[in-house]
C-alpha cells in the first residue's frame, strides 16, 4: 500500500492571532481614513495612492493563497501573516504620528527592520525548517536587497523625483539599500536560531509534504527489505 504524506498542522498562539486581526483592522483603517479626510496620515506628497493599493494587496495576500490552495492541506500561517501586515501597518502608523518627518533616524529603523520582517516572512513560507544557516542567509540575501531596490524604485515614481528630498536621494537610497541588506541578513539568523530552538514550526504545505515524502523515500532506501 502507497502512503500519502501529509503535511502537519501547527496551531498558533491565540495572541498572535489578536496581533495579526488588530494590525489589518488598523491598517484598513488608516488606509481608509487617508483617502477619505484630507490631509490625515501625513501623506500628501508621499505616494498615498500607491500605499492604498499596495498595503492592502500585501496584508491580504497569504489569506488569498491559503484560501484558494492551502487550506485543504496546512493550518494556516498566522506568523508569516503578521509579519507582512505589520509591516505594512507600521508604515502607515509611522506616517500617522508623523514619526518620518520628526524622527530623522525612524526612516533607517523602518528600512531596518521592515525589510527584515519581510525578509523573515519569505524565508518561513519558501524554506523547510531543517534548511542549513547558509542557505537560509542566501534567501535572506537574494530577497532582501531585490525588495530594498524595488522599494527605493517604487518610492522614486510615487513622490521622490517630484520632491525637494531627491537632491539628495542618492546618499539616501544607498544607506536604505544597506539597512535592508543588513536587516535581511539578521533575519535570517533570527529565523534559523529559532527555528533550532523548536520555534517558527509554520511551513509552506508543498514544502512540509516533499520534506516528508523525502525521508520517507531515504528510509525506505536504508530500510530491511520486506
Amino acid at each position: 500500500m502507497t502512503s500519502v504524506a501529509v503535511a502537519t498542522r501547527y496551531p498558533a498562539p491565540p495572541v498572535l492571532k489578536s496581533a495579526d486581526i488588530a494590525a489589518k483592522t488598523g491598517l484598513v483603517l488608516l488606509v481608509t481614513l487617508a483617502l477619505l479626510v484630507p490631509g490625515f496620515g501625513n501623506l500628501d506628497g508621499k505616494g498615498l495612492v500607491p500605499r492604498a493599493i499596495g498595503y492592502p494587496l500585501a496584508a491580504f495576500a497569504v489569506p488569498f493563497i491559503w484560501f484558494t490552495w492551502w487550506r485543504q492541506r496546512a493550518s494556516f500561517p498566522w506568523t508569516v501573516d503578521f509579519l507582512i501586515t505589520f509591516v505594512c501597518f507600521s508604515d502607515m502608523f509611522g506616517n500617522y504620528l508623523n514619526l518620518y518627518d520628526s524622527m530623522e533616524s525612524f526612516d533607517n529603523l523602518m528600512h531596518l527592520i521592515n525589510t527584515g520582517l519581510l525578509t523573515a516572512a519569505v524565508i518561513l513560507l519558501t524554506l523547510h525548517r531543517s534548511t542549513p544557516l547558509r542557505f537560509v542567509v542566501e534567501r535572506a540575501l537574494a530577497f532582501g536587497v531585490s525588495a530594498a531596490l524595488v522599494w527605493e524604485i517604487a518610492e522614486y515614481f510615487a513622490f521622490l523625483r517630484w520632491s525637494p528630498e531627491r537632491l539628495g536621494a542618492y546618499a539616501d537610497t544607498l544607506s536604505d539599500m544597506a539597512l535592508g541588506a543588513l536587516g535581511s541578513v539578521l533575519a535570517a539568523f533570527w529565523v534559523h536560531a529559532l527555528w533550532r530552538r523548536g520555534h517558527l514550526t509554520e511551513v509552506a504545505p508543498q514544502l512540509e509534504l516533499a520534506h516528508q515524502s523525502s525521508s520517507g523515500r531515504l528510509q525506505g532506501s536504508v530500510g530491511p527489505t520486506p
